[in-house]
Parts: structure tokens; sequence; C-alpha cells
């Protein structure tokens, strides 16, 4: 079914950041139509992601600009480039910021979901087609953010990046799940894999800890010790089913130290979600020797170095790594929005705010001032 728009330039409303640190502006922009193995999607509700503020902010890496940000999101695909057969006009999609072609030997490998093609790539600020932006005003370019750009009413997305849905999903909900919630999620169930009963701690208590903790929860935990810097976190932290709490700030020694006598030598499973060095190296340590396994999450500082005995891998502790919760994308997000739509995943509890389109900056404030897990901004609005 074509649309009236198909084959046109969609000229719709933007948030778009002229320069780093400075308030996202509503423009006019032109929208090209997709190129083979892309999609057009109009946006219905997008979230923020810390990884947007910090993109936005551009304090430890090349600023591009202007740019359009946003990745998590849910929509319906407008329309369909040349090449594109497993998508229709209608479909109700999560954009991801990373993709699935499908055809290269991660995609091929039953273990990885790092696509060769479409894994992440945060300075590029183009289609890989041809190299070109498909957003303008007044035939001045402005660039992509990670291949999804969804603040904007419609944007264009390679074809590997996008996972359709079931239509019944409410997109204002599932949207969260197109990058954190499952990033976290996924680190547990995918990657850490804790037997029912088991005691998992979880280092960092925002969005993805929060979904790190749910996903123990999902499994079946028994103890879920949350250890934040910020004990206003840990309130709320108890709708996620985490039943105990650490702020290092209170010991005068490791926080795995603290840990592995809460637990008898040591928990069974930990999860990462600051990206701070020493967190990573505690949340190593405090697994127990002979099953523990460790997962890291969080994005480290370019030059941090993980520092830790050899011995303690020696004893049978595991370090394991993992990108967007070990989860392909296309292959496997319509089943994730599955356990929400059966009410295993709780998704309404990381929706803290909800801003119309015309307020994204409240969005950015939220966010900064700590405030907020994930505010939905209601695109048309």
């Amino acid at each position: 079914m074509a649309t009236s728009t198909t084959g046109q330039v969609i000229k719709c409303k933007a948030a778009v950041a002229w320069e780093a640190g400075k308030p996202l502006v509503i423009e006019e922009v032109e929208v090209a139509p997709p190129q083979a193995m892309e999609v057009r999607l109009k946006i219905l509700f997008t979230s923020l992601c810390h990884t947007d503020v910090y993109f936005w902010e551009a304090k430890g890496q090349t600023p591009v600009f202007p740019r359009i940000f946003g990745h998590e999101a849910g929509g319906i695909v407008e329309s369909i480039g040349e090449g594109v057969t497993d998508l229709a006009p209608g479909d109700h999609v999560l954009p991801v910021f990373t993709g699935e072609c499908k055809e290269c030997a991660h995609c091929k490998s039953e273990e990885s979901n790092m696509c060769s093609l479409l894994r992440i790539n945060t300075d590029r600020g183009v289609m890989i087609n041809d190299g070109e932006s498909r957003f303008s005003i007044n035939g001045k370019p402005i660039y992509h953010f990670v291949g999804t750009s969804t603040f904007s009413e419609y944007t264009v997305v390679h074809v590997g990046c996008v996972a359709k849905i079931n239509p019944e999903a409410p997109l204002d909900k599932v949207c969260v799940l197109s990058c954190g919630i499952s990033t976290g999620l996924g680190a547990t169930l995918n990657v850490a894999k804790p037997p029912k009963g088991s005691t998992v701690a979880v280092f960092g208590l925002g969005a993805v800890g929060l979904a790190a903790a749910e996903g123990a929860r999902i499994a079946g935990a028994s103890r879920i010790i949350g250890i934040d810097v910020n004990p206003k976190r840990f309130n709320e932290a108890k709708k996620f089913g985490v039943n105990e709490f650490v702020n290092p700030k209170d010991y005068d020694r490791p926080v795995q130290e603290v840990l592995a006598e809460m637990t008898d030598g040591g928990v069974d499973r930990s999860i990462e979600c600051t990206g701070n060095i020493g967190a990573m190296i505690s949340a190593f340590e405090c697994v127990h020797d002979g099953w523990g396994v460790a997962v890291l999450v969080g994005v480290p500082h370019k030059d941090a170095v993980f520092q830790t005995h050899p011995l303690n891998l020696l004893n049978e502790r595991t370090l394991k790594g993992t990108f967007f919760g070990n989860y392909k994308p296309r292959s496997d997000l319509p089943s994730v929005v599955e356990k929400y739509m059966n009410k295993e995943l709780e998704l309404e509890k990381f929706i803290t705010h909800e801003v119309p389109f015309s307020e994204i900056n409240k969005a950015f404030d939220y966010m900064l001032q700590g405030d907020s897990l994930r505010c939905i901004i209601r695109m048309g609005a």
C-alpha cells in the first residue's frame, strides 16, 4: 500500500541540536525518501536515554553538529526503499541504534549480536548507503545519530536496524525496549543467567541497572542487592525487586569485601551498569569463587584499565561483557515485547515522566537533575 507521501520529500518537525550542550530547537526539516535497504518511519513516541545526553554534551568525543539525536523510540513504517522485503508501510516497529544485517559472520553466529555492517557508530552522521544525510534545512544537511535520529516526526533508518513488533503493543510503553531496558534485562537473562534462588548484585541503579534487577526478579533470584552512591535511588529500586542496598560511601573498605561478608563469600552473579572502572573491578571481585559470574554493561572512560589479580580468575570466577543485552535486534526484540504483553516484564515503572515534543528540553532537564528513569516524548504534541 503506497501512501501519498511515498517517494516524496516530507516536511516535518524535528528537534535539532545546533551545537553542543545548547537546548534543542524545534525546526521544520525536510526528510528525503528512503533509498535501497532503507525505510522511512513515522515516530510516534521517543524517550531520552543518557547516551543522547552524553553525545549532546560532546565532552569526550568528536562533535558532529547540527544533529538530530534520539534512538529509543516506537513508530510506524511510512514507506520502504528498494530491496526491502520484510517490512511494509503500516508495520509497527522499534528502531534500534545497532543492527542485524543477517548476512555477516556475527549475524550468522548464534552467540553474537554485533553485526559487522550495522553495529553502533557514534561518529557517523550519514547513511551508509551513500554517505549522505536524509535530513536537511534549506538544502544544508542535518546529521543523523546512531542511525536512528528519532527526535523527528519522520526519520530514515537502515532496514537492518528496525524490529517489527506486535501491532497490539502500546508504542508509548514498548519504545523503551529499543535501547536501555533491553540492555539491562538481557545482561541478566541472556548473559549472567542467574539460577533460580541465587544472589545477584547490581551496580548502578539507573534505568539500565534497574532493568538488570528486573531481569533478576524475572529469573527468580532470592536476593537482589543494589549498589549505588546515591541513596535517593534505593526506594525506587524496591519496585524492581531490589531488596538489599549498599552505598560504598558508607564503608572505609572496598565494597567487594562488604558484599562477600553479606553473602558468605560472594554473590552468585553481578551486573555492572555504571561504567565506572572501580565499580567494574568491584563487580568482578565480589562474585563467589568456584561459580560466580560478573557481567560488564557500563561503558568506561576511554583510558580506563581493568586491573585484578589473575588468581581471581584462576579461582573459577567468570568475567563477561555484553552489548545491547546480547539481543539481535530484528530476531529477538519481538519476543521481548511479548514478555511485556504477557505481563512477565513490567515497563510502566521505568516511565517516570512524559512531555509533549514541543517541551523536549524538559526531558533533558529531568535527566540532568537525576530525577527521571525514562521520560516519554509524545510526537505530534
